[in-house]
């Protein structure tokens, strides 16, 4: 029972940061605008940095979980396998941090045009963070 509890605020958690990243995400211009041969397509770079703002902000919170558990568990157990895992587990938190868009315009810089390129690490970081929390848990 408190599994399930445990994995119901989990998702909720995911909902909340993903609306925010959302709403945070689509009130800035992330792109310069300028494409090939200076034509502007910034609202179709726009939507793909949206979407890697969202993953990106996911995968930081479910990373900051993971490397909880993981630091519980090395506490606990004090394996280095376990302090391998929570090395990971941070290093995986800071390429979320640092790749999300929202923190990038902050810093002041715009993207670069990638286009869906731009969000698939993201995608497949979430993918990953995802099972590696539920064989955790």
């Amino acid at each position: 029972m408190r599994q399930n509890r445990v994995l119901f605020a989990v998702l909720v958690g995911v909902f909340v940061i993903g609306i925010t990243a959302y709403y945070a995400s689509s009130s800035l211009q992330f792109y310069d605008g300028m494409g090939r041969n200076g034509n502007r397509r910034a609202g179709e770079h726009e939507i793909y940095y949206t979407v890697k703002a969202v993953l990106s902000s996911i995968n930081a919170f479910l990373l900051v979980i993971l490397s909880s558990i993981y630091l519980k568990v090395y506490r606990e157990t004090g394996l280095e396998f376990s302090f391998g895992l929570v090395i990971f587990s941070v290093a995986l938190l800071l390429y979320a941090l640092v790749s999300n868009p929202l923190i990038v315009r902050f810093a002041g810089f715009r993207g670069s045009g990638l286009g869906p390129f731009a969000m698939l690490p993201d995608l497949f970081t979430c993918i990953a963070s995802l099972t590696l929390l539920y064989i955790s848990k």
